[in-house]
């Protein structure tokens, strides 16, 4: 019998996790035993719940420190290890996030920029650091191509465009889409690497008519570029590496939704005290328009 082996197991694993695996309610396991469950077992029972509903929320992609922020902001007192301890219960395990590397191809033709950035990812407000790079995608069709535009201050991805050739025509869609949406003062830094796509004429000469400074990796160096890697890694890791594209427009749309859906408006990030990147701009304005 269920209830049994429940019972004769459970100092050694949690009732809650025995119950889901065996397909039992708690509620009948206690009915049968002939006791109500302790408050501390009705909290656990709640707040793993909740728990389950972040972890899915977030595609199955927070580990226990973020759901535990996630907990915080919903108003509710628990410990990050009680949490880690309710998620092993349940068996709720994060997606893990792998480095990818890009591969750049440089026009020799072509003058690289100096590092101006030269790896330093601090950033005072949005729009004082930009960084920029490109990664593939494989669907049934063969490669897409995402080329994105991030503000260092905050990680949000302010532009990007998909396309089946990686060409300058690619990065051009979305440095324009970050142009037309910040609409950036002069001082700004772009960063890049040393791809043709960014040293072509037609991109630098973007640049310099929005008095955007240009800055290049050093050659091979792919950490000059690092917050922009490490976006690419969690793309790829947390959602991408768990699909199947059968077309490019099917990749297209599922790519559209992770950026503007979840990552920019939903993803908490350590390095921004646990904010998603749309929240940490709007905490930025606030205190800026209060002082």
């Amino acid at each position: 019998m269920r209830f049994q082996f429940i019972d004769d197991h459970r100092e050694a694993f949690p009732v809650i996790r025995m119950c889901q695996v065996l397909e039992v309610s708690p509620s009948g396991y206690y009915a049968w035993r002939g006791r109500p469950p302790s408050a501390r077992e009705m909290a656990n029972r709640e707040l793993t719940e909740k728990v389950e509903t972040e972890f899915e929320k977030s595609g199955e992609t927070y580990g226990s420190p973020r759901i535990y922020q996630v907990m915080r902001k919903l108003g509710l007192m628990c410990s990050q290890n009680r949490v880690a301890r309710l998620m092993r219960a349940a068996g709720l395990k994060a997606k893990q996030t792998k480095r990818y590397k890009t591969t750049t191809r440089r026009n020799e033709a072509d003058r690289a920029a100096p590092n101006r950035l030269n790896r330093d990812f601090h950033a005072d407000r949005p729009d004082q650091k930009w960084l920029a790079d490109i990664t593939y995608i494989d669907t049934g069709e063969g490669w897409l191509y995402l080329a994105t535009v991030m503000d260092l201050y905050s990680r949000r991805i302010i532009g990007w465009a998909m396309s089946a050739r990686m060409t300058t025509d690619l990065t051009l869609a979305a440095l324009d889409m970050a142009i037309r949406q910040r609409r950036p003062g002069p001082g700004l830094i772009h960063h890049s690497d040393q791809g043709s796509q960014y040293t072509d004429r037609r991109y630098q000469a973007r640049l310099a008519a929005h008095h955007i400074l240009p800055s290049m990796n050093g050659v091979g160096s792919w950490y000059d570029n690092a917050p922009m890697e490490s976006f690419f890694g969690t793309l790829k890791s947390e959602h991408v590496h768990h699909c199947h594209y059968q077309t490019r427009d099917e990749a297209s749309a599922d790519l559209f939704y992770y950026i503007e859906a979840f990552y920019n408006r939903r993803r908490l990030h350590s390095s921004l005290a646990y904010e998603s990147p749309e929240t940490y701009e709007q905490l930025y304005h606030k205190h800026v328009a209060s002082a």
